[in-house]
């Protein structure tokens, strides 16, 4: 693995860690695609920091708990935004 790719997995957790960012946000951030962060945090990760890598999977399982949550609010606001479109 390239020396590159080792201190970005390491950044991309660290930063997932302090910010509970989602995979979608985190890759925004570094400019990154989904699946490359994916790939750094889930593959690459536990070969170099496998404690990390635990930490980062906890705080990516959390997220993924809370999904429902996120989707069904965003489309309470779409709709709610909508409605009021239409009443003005």
């Amino acid at each position: 693995m390239q020396n590159y790719i080792r201190k970005r997995a390491v950044k991309v957790a660290h930063y997932i860690i302090k910010t509970s960012n989602t995979v979608r946000q985190t890759a925004e951030i570094f400019g990154i695609s989904k699946s490359t962060v994916h790939k750094d945090v889930s593959e690459r990760l536990p070969r170099i920091d496998i404690k990390l890598a635990e930490q980062v999977k906890e705080v990516l399982e959390k997220n993924k708990a809370e999904r429902h949550i996120r989707g069904g609010e965003a489309t309470r606001q779409k709709y709610a935004a909508s409605s009021k479109e239409v009443s003005s």
